[in-house]
């Protein structure tokens, strides 16, 4: 069957578009998207959205291609493959000289003045979630885990002696005091951003 070929086998046929369309939208989510979220977005069928998604993901694999298409708990998600994870690991630490997103950036400096701090206090202070922010700076050994919160049992974090050198500063205490900009009711928050 080809990609322009989705047939109606067991449901309706595929819209031609439906595999790019989906693709698309795959590529720049960070998080799981279930298949009746897709459906909605694309006016099609949940089975059309699950059976296309099953051989996308299939021919991914076909292919030997880099990045998998994947259903887990909370819907699909393109993932690079577990046998590239050296590369990708090499080339986020000492590969290009990237910048850091404005997003990254922002969420250096909470870990930086709240360690350590876990996720949900992190992405309380910025207002959005910052699970794959956290995950690229572990990623390029700026921030590392520091530990569980005795009360929550959240994972903590804080910066790296790496992170410290990036900045050519010898210490915390060197850091200029920005502490006064930062929101002051977060320690009212639990650790999934909620006021308590």
């Amino acid at each position: 069957m080809t990609a322009e070929q989705t047939a109606d086998v067991g449901g309706a046929p595929a819209p031609p578009t439906l595999r790019r369309d989906l693709e698309a939208v795959l590529m720049v989510v960070d998080q799981p998207v279930s298949e009746y979220d897709l459906a909605r977005a694309m006016d099609v069928p949940v089975e059309t959205v699950t059976r296309t998604l099953e051989e996308i993901s299939r021919e991914y694999t076909e292919q030997g291609r880099g990045f998998d298409l994947r259903a887990v708990a909370d819907g699909w998600r393109v993932y690079t493959r577990p046998e590239c994870a050296d590369i990708v690991e090499h080339f986020l630490r000492e590969g290009q000289e990237v910048r850091l997103t404005q997003a990254a950036l922002e969420t250096m400096a909470v870990v930086a003045y709240r360690q350590p701090v876990s996720r949900g206090r992190v992405s309380a202070v910025r207002g959005v979630n910052c699970d794959g922010v956290m995950r690229t700076l572990v990623l390029r050994g700026l921030i590392e885990e520091a530990g569980h919160d005795s009360e929550s049992g959240a994972l903590l974090y804080r910066t790296t002696s790496y992170f410290l050198e990036r900045l050519g500063l010898r210490g915390l205490d060197e850091l200029p005091d920005l502490a006064p900009f930062l929101p002051d009711d977060i320690e009212g928050l639990d650790d999934t951003g909620e006021h308590t």
